[in-house]
């Protein structure tokens, strides 16, 4: 059970964002926050968040599209294009630090799940902060040529990946680049392959590629990996 989702503004060291959080019903939880796919701050995405309180944790998702959103895939497209990363970056980092100055955060420390580009933003976003120090991608884009990671900042912390065979699985050259400069860097990164899925499997607002079996043991995962990661 839930507390009502709500759409909010936040800030924290002078930057501000918006986005969808919500509330475990006990009133406290570890913090996550979630990253939209490049459709933007859609229904699937705050139905996430939902999902997360359900399972104890306070989540936001920022609305890095201000507002925007798409339907069709050009639309999308050009959407994730126009994004300003180095924006981006700075409202997520602020999202981290207005969670863990919220009363119902029980932790110093935040995890970020993000999916599609929302998954690079994610596992981008633990080089961007201290206090982000858990991540999850659903099949990250693959190519780390935009954001450029600055790889060492994963000392101590932890990543999983999701991924979908039809993205090429965890043999994709992105995703080996990710495993070998996380653990390389004193990290622990692990990625998890899903047979006969295409990429967005998880979202079950797209029944041409969502996968039910798939998407629920992805999702086991995930909630266990944040409980492990965000208690300590």
């Amino acid at each position: 059970m839930t507390m009502a989702g709500n759409h909010i503004k936040f800030s924290a060291d002078g930057k501000s964002g918006a986005g969808y959080i919500a509330i475990p019903e006990s009133g406290t939880g570890p913090a996550i926050i979630v990253i939209q796919e490049w459709w933007g701050l859609v229904g699937h995405i705050t139905d996430i968040v939902d999902r997360f309180a359900a399972a104890g944790f306070v989540a936001l998702a920022p609305d890095l599209y201000h507002g925007q959103a798409a339907s069709e895939p050009d639309e999308a497209k050009k959407l994730m294009m126009e994004l300003q990363l180095d924006r981006a970056g700075e409202e997520i980092v602020a999202a981290a630090k207005y969670l863990t100055t919220m009363k119902n955060t029980t932790s110093d420390h935040v995890g970020v799940v993000g999916f599609c580009m929302g998954g690079t933003l994610a596992i981008w976003s633990a080089t961007l902060s201290d206090q982000i120090t858990a991540t999850v991608g659903f099949y990250p884009g693959a190519s780390w040529e935009r954001t450029a990671p600055v790889w060492s900042k994963y000392s101590g912390k932890q990543s999983m990946i999701h991924c979908a065979e039809g993205d090429g699985t965890s043999s994709a050259p992105g995703i080996q680049e990710a495993l070998t400069h996380i653990n390389a860097a004193g990290g622990k990164a692990v990625a998890y392959d899903y047979s006969g899925t295409s990429h967005a499997f998880f979202n079950d607002d797209r029944p041409q590629v969502f996968d039910e079996v798939a998407a629920k043991l992805a999702w086991a995962r995930t909630i266990n990996f944040f409980a492990a990661q965000l208690s300590v």
